[in-house]
């Protein structure tokens, strides 16, 4: 059984379409789990995407299960519906309000994703309440240019930066595996075997997903 909420205090929010789920996505959780002191990491597959093309995304049931299969070995790994369910567009301020809720205004909210998905921030719904209400981690390649991050925090917070860290850097060596990458394999009838979790592939395959 899940403890209470008033027991986490420090939440990793993994927001994405998983389109499919991979391991790049679960090394990345994992790593800032550990790196930052994470209670939890909440997995939150994106009901409708603005930012997505509908007929390149997988039904909202198929990635949510996919997401269960691909987390269901870690305990501190947790899959959230709240997207999926919620009528309309999935906007990232939505989701950060709805778990500030749950959570209280004690615990530390962290959202998980990408280099590059995090310097499309000031394209998203409320960038200035979403950055008040919870930090970032940025997920990066070895050699990724850093300096575009830094723009950003400019941007966001003045040129002196933020007195408090509000955009983390975390280094995930050899990340390069991608939804789009494996998409393209299944299609084309090429291998995914060990780009992403067993079951997830089966599952792929089985239901006969991105053909």
């Amino acid at each position: 059984m899940e403890k209470s909420s008033k027991f986490y205090k420090k939440i990793g929010i993994m927001g994405g379409t998983f389109n499919p789920i991979h391991h790049g996505h679960l090394v990345t959780a994992r790593e800032a789990l550990s790196q930052f002191k994470l209670d939890k990491v909440i997995f939150i597959p994106t009901g409708n995407p603005p930012h997505k093309i509908e007929n390149e995304v997988a039904s909202a049931e198929d990635r949510y299960i996919m997401t269960v299969i691909a987390t269901s070995s870690n305990s501190n790994f947790f899959v959230s519906r709240m997207e999926i369910d919620r009528k309309g567009k999935s906007y990232t301020i939505d989701t950060v309000l709805q778990l500030r809720k749950i959570y209280g205004k004690n615990s530390l909210l962290y959202f998980i994703t990408g280099a590059d998905a995090i310097l499309e921030i000031l394209t998203w719904k409320n960038t200035d309440e979403i950055v008040s209400l919870c930090k970032f981690i940025a997920a990066t390649r070895p050699g990724y240019n850093l300096s575009r991050i830094e723009d950003l925090r400019k941007r966001l917070f003045g040129k002196a930066g933020a007195t408090d860290e509000k955009i983390y850097v975390m280094e995930i060596p050899a990340l390069s595996i991608s939804s789009t990458d494996i998409r393209n394999r299944v299609k084309h009838n090429r291998p995914i075997d060990y780009l992403l979790p067993e079951g997830v592939s089966n599952y792929i395959l089985k239901h006969e997903l991105y053909k």
